[in-house]
């Protein structure tokens, strides 16, 4: 089992975002330092928070740090031309020394598509192109393709990316259709946190059925999104997390409302002391997810609370599964 870290990269409006930026490179080091074996970005525009860019602020953190992965989780391809895609992943490949994962998304926020003069409807077919343009780029050989992203004729990406290929495309998604794309085009699906074990169990089953029939090997990697905080105690970290929590999911537009979020908090998050932390985990493991990514900050989470967070992750609950 690995553990990554799941990176709250923004700041409030109005805020010092150099504050932020202090704030991340702080969390990134100690998850690097305790242990953590990755550390995953995400990404949108347009937000009600001071967002720091995945991209370059990824390239900041690879002169930071020497082990820790870092990870796009997920990339919004959908809204960008797949040859700048391919350019970009593949430099931060190289500056990173092979370290880089290539999460990529299609996105769900109309706003975001509107303002890029993109249409809202083809956020699908425009993922499968995307990928397809990537990978051939990074193949090293000629491409010769046309689509909505453009146009080329006999091209060749001389700039390599460190790891042979490219970097593992990870592929987040909901529902059946979501994880048969995933499973289809991916090197291994990135699933959401807001699912129950026996929801995402079920769905694993899906992924991997879908790769069986299609001919395809087992995914490199199967790696699990979760809201999560560890405190001395059950009740001090269900009190710090909770707030965070409620706010965050009251956010998101392609999910329910009315989800119960306590009833995630307490039976699907890995929220809770050492103990409890672990024992969530090893159901993840038991479900065959081999790389859990914990995000530990939202909106009302101090960066104080996080360290800690990270801290004890790293002192009771990384040593558990080494």
């Amino acid at each position: 089992m690995k553990l990554g870290f799941s990176l709250t990269h923004h700041g409030r409006v109005g805020g010092d975002s150099r504050q932020a930026r202090d704030s991340v490179i702080a969390q990134v080091m100690l998850a690097e330092e305790v242990g953590f074996e990755s550390v995953f970005f995400g990404h949108h525009y347009l937000t009600r928070s001071a967002f720091l860019q995945p991209m370059t602020l990824a390239s900041f953190l690879a002169a930071r740090t020497d082990r820790i992965r870092l990870g796009l989780g997920v990339y919004l391809v959908s809204l960008h031309n797949p040859v700048a895609i391919a350019e970009e992943l593949a430099t931060l490949d190289v500056v990173a020394d092979g370290r880089v994962v290539a999460g990529f998304g299609s996105g769900y926020r109309k706003r975001e598509f509107r303002a890029f003069g993109l249409p809202f409807s083809q956020r699908y077919a425009r993922l499968e192109e995307s990928i397809e343009v990537v990978r051939a780029l990074w193949s090293g050989e000629p491409v010769t393709m046309s689509g909505a992203f453009g146009q080329l004729e006999d091209q060749v990406l001389h700039l390599r990316p460190t790891q042979t290929g490219g970097p593992p495309i990870w592929l987040g998604a909901f529902g059946f259709e979501g994880i048969r794309r995933a499973a289809r085009l991916g090197d291994a699906w990135l699933a959401p946190p807001g699912e129950s074990p026996d929801q995402i169990g079920r769905s694993r089953e899906l992924f991997d059925t879908e790769r069986q029939t299609l001919g395809l090997p087992a995914a490199s990697e199967y790696p699990i999104l979760r809201e999560g905080f560890v405190a001395t105690s059950r009740r001090k970290a269900y009190d710090v997390a909770r707030p965070g929590i409620i706010r965050q999911y009251e956010e998101y537009r392609s999910w329910d409302h009315r989800q119960d979020v306590d009833k995630l908090i307490r039976d699907h998050s890995l929220v809770g002391d050492p103990d409890d932390v672990v024992t969530r985990l090893r159901r993840l493991e038991e479900l065959g997810f081999d790389h859990v990514i914990v995000r530990m900050q939202w909106t009302d989470t101090s960066v104080e609370q996080t360290m800690e967070s990270i801290r004890l992750f790293g002192r009771h609950v990384i040593p558990a599964f080494n």
